[in-house]
């Protein structure tokens, strides 16, 4: 098969489409023919070469992706070759083929076509574990999103908005928080132009977000503490602001708050396969009731990964960016 190395980290350019040998499904694994899969940050940081892939897993990057099922592991049940799927993945999602847990298995939904389900496993996991699961958001609360137009924040303020709370939003352009507003949000802050501290409380009277979802980390931290409403819960899933900051713990002692902070990839597989099966029963039936929709900003073909790095790392996009496999 053909997947994408990165025999040198560097830039996009370090991004190689080529021959390796063809992956198996072990026990307890499927091997999916990949049709679609999907540039996330954690993509970009393991070709720069901080990111490697946890232990064991696939070397290719590519954290989720969506195909058919080819052949099935020992111990395999409640899925035969040929079943529609998408998958959460360790790594090797840019490829013609990968090898995945049974467990980070979900059915293509109704509604959906294949390549558009790669657009899905990563980011529906990574906010119905953290704002959900973690940070229990519940109707009527205000939950800000930093990088409202992006994959995490598309889906967030479809998801949050579905169970009832108000959603504020971060983005950089007028187009972007255009777009968020037609998804459901209700506050858009330009962060480029506006301080979303002064913003979050002029809109809210002063009480602030009960869930924010940051993945900026060090750049953000303080504010983000003082956008805070009392028990709120600040949610942590990136570093792209940096990972050091000073901490105000009296300002979080005073409003009995709450930090967390997450990754997904090197979970252990039971919680992986935990997260998977929250998100099959909550979040799809609301895909296939159409209240839930992946963002697919475009398409480009997997051997021009490197094309598809230098879109999201330029910020060039709305919601998703997918990688198809050649036909």
């Amino acid at each position: 098969m053909h997947a994408i190395t990165i025999p040198e980290p560097g830039g996009p350019d370090a991004l190689v489409w080529d021959e390796v040998p063809d992956p198996v499904a072990g026990p307890g694994e499927v091997l999916v023919e990949v049709v679609a899969g999907a540039v996330n940050r954690a993509d970009i940081l393991q070709r720069q070469g901080f990111y490697n892939p946890p232990p064991g897993a696939s070397p290719y990057p590519g954290l989720e992706c969506s195909g058919r099922i080819a052949a099935l592991g020992d111990g395999v049940s409640g899925w035969a070759v040929g079943d529609e799927v998408c998958a959460l993945l360790s790594g090797g999602g840019y490829a013609e083929k990968v090898a995945v847990p049974a467990g980070q298995l979900l059915p293509v939904p109704e509604g959906l076509t294949v390549d558009q389900a790669a657009a899905l496993p990563e980011v529906v996991c990574t906010v119905w574990s953290n704002v959900f699961m973690v940070a229990h958001l519940r109707p009527g609360e205000t939950l800000l999103v930093h990088g409202g137009s992006s994959g995490i924040g598309t889906m967030a303020i479809q998801l949050a908005k579905a169970v009832g709370a108000r959603v504020a939003v971060t983005a950089g352009t007028e187009e972007k928080l255009e777009r968020c507003a037609e998804l459901g949000a209700d506050i858009m802050v330009n962060y480029r132009e506006q301080d979303f501290v002064a913003e979050l409380e002029r809109a809210t009277g002063g009480t602030g977000a009960d869930v924010i979802l940051d993945n900026m980390g060090a750049k953000y931290l303080d504010r983000n503490v003082r956008a805070l409403a009392v028990n709120g819960r600040l949610a942590i899933i990136g570093m792209q602001g940096g990972v050091k900051a000073e901490l105000n713990i009296g300002a979080l002692l005073s409003k009995r708050a709450a930090i967390s902070a997450t990754s997904l990839r090197a979970r252990p597989l039971e919680e992986k396969a935990a997260i998977v099966a929250a998100v099959r029963e909550h979040v799809w039936p609301l895909v296939t009731g159409g209240h839930v929709r992946p963002v697919v900003d475009r398409e480009i073909p997997m051997p021009d990964a490197a094309a598809a790095h230098r879109v999201v790392e330029e910020s060039g996009h709305i919601g998703k960016v997918l990688l198809v496999t050649p036909n």
